[in-house]
């Protein structure tokens, strides 16, 4: 693959098996730094808080900045990515990203980390916008669903791999090599982009538009009522996920008995879950189509987190059965996503990078609000996080099937 600045030089039709290997590749590197930023550091929480001085809260407060700074800096990179195409935004994303963990090596205050923590957001933002409209370019809606689907299957791992990492750097080098090899994996990152990923949207397809201008696109995109549906569908499906991961200690460790050893093993069991549904969904487009499997497994999710809530209230079923179910929400995520991600981006060529940087504000907002509600009303049981999920999961079915589009 010949690299331009200027003009599309990338067709998956024109991709050696490797070639496509390695685009996939990169696409679910730059889609998994979200959970390598939050997921790897977990381990360290208590070991950071002793090192700075500071309570456990605050450092736990560090998630919400880097899911606020997230959504904050993604509709930064929209704009750039339409006006100038989608290398040199990422290029300079993932370089923020990797000078943004030397920061937050070497913070000696919480206030320290807080701020190096957003600006490494807004760094690792690039990725998560810029990789969802280079599908957008490349692919029509059944194909980018296709597309997202087999991309979960890399950033699915993270979730996995990311905590067992962190707790083994953990023993090794201690919190900072953590945000070392965080900076290490952006450095790769960002050397694979450079070298592996040529530009996907040609110079005629930019949008030749002044950068408030460019800004005003948000509002036709938020007065689109069918994207904004979908908008609030997949911000749903984040807050589904955050409000687990939020709560998932409390319910697995301290009510259920689970060692944080096993704990390891539940939680990646759900991930493979998710993972394992993500590409069943890549079979099931061949025979169904995106809104039709979205339908379904929103209605699934929804029952299933509804009967998680009764099971946790009246407690039928014992932990076995909250367990299962749980892993069905999960699962059901796996189909959501992609399906939901393509069609929300489906209508939009020339501002591809608009719409998904706003899919991505909305989605990492109404997660994060999801997550801080789980702790807002704590209780001491696990009610707060199924019925987030509950919640969740009839709101994003009632988006999609209203007034159908």
């Amino acid at each position: 693959m010949q690299l331009s600045a200027t003009t599309s030089t990338i067709h998956p039709k024109n991709m050696s098996r490797r070639q496509l290997a390695g685009f996939v590749l990169i696409l679910g590197a730059l889609t998994a730094f979200s959970a390598m930023s939050i997921d790897m550091y977990l381990p360290a929480f208590p070991q950071i808080a002793r090192d700075l001085g500071i309570p456990l809260g605050m450092v736990q407060l560090s998630i919400s900045a880097f899911l606020f700074g997230s959504a904050a800096g993604q509709l930064f990179y929209g704009p750039l990515a339409d006006r100038w195409g989608r290398r040199m935004p990422l290029l300079m994303g993932l370089s923020l990203y990797v000078a943004s963990t030397i920061g937050c090596a070497c913070v000696r205050t919480g206030e320290g980390l807080l701020f190096w923590r957003v600006v490494m957001a807004v760094g690792g933002g690039a990725g998560m916008v810029i990789s969802r409209a280079v599908v957008r370019d490349l692919y029509d809606t059944a194909e980018a669903a296709r597309m997202f689907s087999l991309l979960m299957l890399v950033m699915g791992a993270a979730p996995i791999l990311a905590p067992l990492a962190g707790g083994q750097l953990l023993l090794i080098t201690g919190w900072r090599g953590i945000f070392g090899f965080l900076g290490v994996f952006g450095l790769l990152s960002l050397c694979a982009v450079a070298v592996g990923l040529p530009e996907s949207l040609p110079a005629e397809r930019r949008i030749r538009r002044s950068f408030a201008e460019m800004m005003a696109v948000y509002g036709h995109l938020l007065r689109n009522r069918q994207y904004v549906r979908y908008a609030i569908a997949l911000g749903c499906v984040a807050g589904i996920n955050f409000s687990y991961i939020s709560g998932a200690p409390l319910v697995f460790i301290e009510l259920h008995g689970v060692s944080p050893q096993h704990f390891g093993l539940f939680f990646g069991a759900n991930a493979c879950g998710l993972i394992g549904a993500s590409q069943i969904n890549r079979r099931l487009l061949h025979r169904f189509t995106p809104r039709r499997i979205l339908d379904i497994a929103f209605t699934i999710n929804a029952a299933a987190a509804i009967l998680l809530t009764t099971a946790v209230l009246t407690g039928i079923g014992g932990f076995p059965a909250q367990a299962a179910l749980i892993f069905v929400c999960l699962c059901m995520t796996g189909l959501l996503y992609p399906n939901v991600t393509a069609l929300a981006m489906a209508p939009f060529d020339k501002a591809a990078g608009s719409a998904s940087a706003l899919l991505g504000t909305i989605q990492y907002t109404l997660g994060a609000t999801a997550g801080a509600l789980v702790g807002m009303f704590h209780n001491g049981t696990a009610v707060p996080m199924t019925a987030t999920m509950a919640f969740c999961g009839v709101v994003g079915l009632c988006a999609v099937v209203s007034k159908r589009g």
